[in-house]
């Protein structure tokens, strides 16, 4: 994956969440034809997704 306008997090997290998350990727991994499947990809759907939600609920709060 092209590094080109990436940055790198560093954050901590418990360990209950990194297991979460790790489950997670297997998820991706079984249910995707992408390939390998890294935690970052999967970090960025669910924000982009949880992004995505955020702002149909901000626009509804406008109507």
């Amino acid at each position: 994956m092209n590094n080109e306008g990436r940055i790198q997090l560093n954050v901590r997290i418990s360990k209950e969440t990194s297991n979460m998350l790790d489950e997670i990727v297997e998820y991706y991994q079984e249910n995707t034809k992408l390939g390998r499947i890294y935690k970052g990809d999967v970090l960025t759907d669910i924000i982009e997704k949880s992004y995505e939600v955020m702002l149909k609920q901000k626009n509804a709060k406008k109507y």
